[in-house]
């Protein structure tokens, strides 16, 4: 039996105050608010997420930087931080080609993406997406449905919010597109395990370029606790705030990794001249999916 290992390292996120943006996230049409829209610092690994009810907080190390809003369905809107006291998105337009609708079956079904060798660690990705690539392989043409995706997570409080995201793949091998049209958000439950969530009512296609799989952490009050912290030498006492959950990951051999931050993707790869075989160790979100026909 393969021994596993979960290794929990909590890095606790303080923010300063001195710096703060308040706004609100509205739809330009219905001045609804638009919940759990991804917000960035341009370039910067900075990044928050609208409340439930549009508000949001982020900090800003500078004057003069940039936001970018994005969620699925709107447009992305890139704007000066001293204007977002109120943003307004627009709808994003869709070209619809014609298509053949055909539905997944479900009779037969196949588990892809466990590693046979597994190490878990749980710690903070902090404001950013992390990914898995899966690989096409001719074999999924008999199961070419995504019927389930499994994420394995941590987290010290109830009904903590994720967002999973299926992307594309484009000409140069980053993300692309998503799969789905409207964001995927989930509610994970306290503790240490295993989450499973169905996808037959997507009707989503297994892309024969590859699949991306992430997961991008909702900073919001609903994820958030707090922890007063005094420094013994210094008596200066902050608040840390933790958001969960955590996602725990393996430890595992790639040729590249992907990672949104900043509002761009930023690739790495391994930077050895040396190494002929250009793979690396990284660490790999535990995402597995569940396909049928």
């Amino acid at each position: 039996m393969i021994e596993k290992r979960l290794f929990l390292a909590l890095v606790l996120v303080t923010f300063s105050l001195s710096a703060q943006i308040k706004g609100i996230v509205k739809d330009s049409l219905t001045g609804k608010p638009i919940p759990y829209v991804n917000i960035w610092v341009q370039n910067e690994n900075i990044g928050s997420t609208s409340e439930e009810n549009g508000t949001f907080f982020i900090n800003t190390t500078e004057k003069g930087k940039k936001l970018i809003f994005s969620t699925l369905g709107y447009e992305k809107k890139i704007i000066n931080a001293s204007e977002a006291s109120e943003v307004n998105l627009k709808l994003a337009a869709y070209l619809l080609n014609e298509v053949v609708i055909s539905k997944s079956i479900g009779t037969k079904t196949v588990e892809i993406g466990k590693n046979k060798n597994e190490m878990y660690q749980a710690f903070d990705n902090g404001p950013k997406i992390d990914t898995k690539f899966f690989l096409y392989l001719p074999s999924y043409k008999k199961t070419k449905y995504l019927k389930q995706v499994s994420i394995y997570t941590d987290s010290r409080i109830e009904n903590a919010i994720i967002k999973i995201h299926f992307y594309n793949v484009d000409s140069n091998g980053f993300p692309a597109e998503e799969l789905m049209e409207k964001d995927f958000v989930v509610t994970v439950k306290k503790g240490t395990r295993i989450n499973r969530f169905d996808l037959t009512a997507f009707n989503l296609k297994f892309p024969k370029k590859g699949l991306f799989v992430g997961f991008e952490k909702l900073m919001i009050e609903n994820n958030k606790t707090e922890k007063t912290i005094t420094d013994s030498n210094t008596n200066i006492t902050q608040i840390q705030k933790t958001y969960f959950p955590f996602v725990l990951y393996n430890y595992v051999e790639r040729e590249f990794l992907y990672t949104f931050s900043g509002g761009k993707w930023n690739r790495q790869t391994n930077q050895n001249e040396n190494d002929s075989t250009g793979k690396m160790m990284i660490n790999e979100p535990v995402i597995t999916l569940i396909l049928s026909n």
